[in-house]
């Protein structure tokens, strides 16, 4: 998950806590427990006597006090399993509840940590998958499927959805001001706040066109898990990490996404209008919306890149998966930058368009 935080907020439980925790919580005796990547909470591969595999999830103690918009992140899995779309769901503790606020010591002081077991989805992560152009338009199509779904999900607290990640929302690329002194004497800072003035001159005066609704907010390569289908192609096996769940606009989901699976791909220019068609086959984009979807692949690169560096100021000890996407981003934004809009934006709508003509043809 992408996020910044407060300090000394991300939860660092053993493996012996976490094994007591899940005995103690949900009756489980362990047989085998493992750490699993997670940006700013943690999480553990949980498997038991009968080879039954979940995950332990811990929110940091920051996100735990929002205990509202947990239940909510929780209902919208479960909302979403029902209707078809593969989520993890949440396994209830032996008092029947979907999550447990604990107190836990992980040697800065006592903190209160939200705590969940979720079920295990089989498969890898997009980022370990070599997709093809045909489950990148599938992909698109997921989110949109996804984000077209949530917009039947009914509670008295979807309210809470409005405020939340302020720092990681497409709408806040100004916020980057702020923390540009990451980058002191890295020449991508020009670049990047280059982007931000883009942004504040092209895209904030369209943002009142845009559809809005709820939105995952953090569909990248390592948030959903895929399985071989035969030809080299894939299906979505699992969608995970709904920690950024938020009411946003339906162009920023697709521009995140496209961002995201530009990372790992050898065609990197071949990935936007292709998840595109995928997308506009459920949600066709405005005219506004689609002018801006350049500048907003661009500000998710340098939210990333900037608010890993940040991270890693203040998380040392899991550089190695807050930079994650540094490398590749850092070509990608450059790459993009140098090319500009008018050439980007011919690229992927002329390829949107050509990949709708082949799916009719075929």
């Amino acid at each position: 998950m992408d996020k910044a935080t407060t300090v000394d907020s991300r939860p660092t439980l053993t493996v012996q806590q976490a094994t007591k925790l899940v005995l103690q919580l949900y009756g489980v005796t362990v047989a085998e427990i493992s750490t699993l990547p997670s940006y700013i909470d943690q999480n553990f591969l949980v498997v038991d006597k009968e080879g039954t595999k979940n995950v332990l999830k811990i929110m940091n103690s920051e996100v735990s006090k929002n205990i509202t918009l947990l239940e909510v992140q929780t209902l919208a899995m479960s909302f979403l399993c029902q209707h078809g779309v593969p989520t993890q769901t949440v396994v209830p503790t032996t008092t029947g509840k979907l999550m447990s606020m604990e107190e836990i010591d992980c040697g800065h002081g006592v903190q209160i940590y939200c705590v969940r077991l979720l079920t295990y989805l089989h498969g890898k992560t997009v980022a370990e998958s070599p997709v093809t152009l045909q489950d990148l338009y599938y992909l698109g199509k997921l989110a949109a499927t996804l984000d077209n779904t949530l917009q039947q999900m009914v509670s008295p607290n979807l309210d809470v959805l409005q405020k939340e990640n302020p720092l990681w929302s497409l709408f806040n690329i100004p916020l980057l001001e702020g923390y540009l002194s990451v980058m002191d004497g890295d020449p991508l800072q020009e670049v990047v706040k280059a982007v931000i003035e883009q942004f504040k001159l092209s895209v904030q005066p369209k943002i009142s066109s845009f559809r809005k609704g709820i939105i995952h907010g953090d569909l990248n390569d390592l948030n959903i898990i895929v399985t071989p289908a035969g030809n080299g192609h894939h299906d979505v096996s699992g969608v995970l990490d709904f920690s950024l769940l938020s009411n946003g606009c339906y162009v920023f989901e697709v521009a995140i996404e496209i961002m995201y699976l530009m990372l790992e791909n050898p065609n990197s220019l071949n990935v936007g209008g292709v998840v595109l068609a995928g997308w506009e086959s459920i949600m066709p984009l405005n005219e506004d919306e689609r002018d801006s979807l350049f500048l907003l692949v661009l500000g998710r690169f340098c939210q990333s890149l900037v608010y890993g560096r940040y991270n890693v100021k203040k998380y040392p000890d899991n550089k190695k998966y807050l930079l994650t996407t540094a490398k590749s981003a850092t070509r990608l934004l450059n790459k993009l930058w140098e090319l500009g809009k008018k050439e980007v934006e011919r690229k992927w709508f002329h390829d949107a368009s050509n990949y709708k003509e082949l799916l009719i043809k075929g």
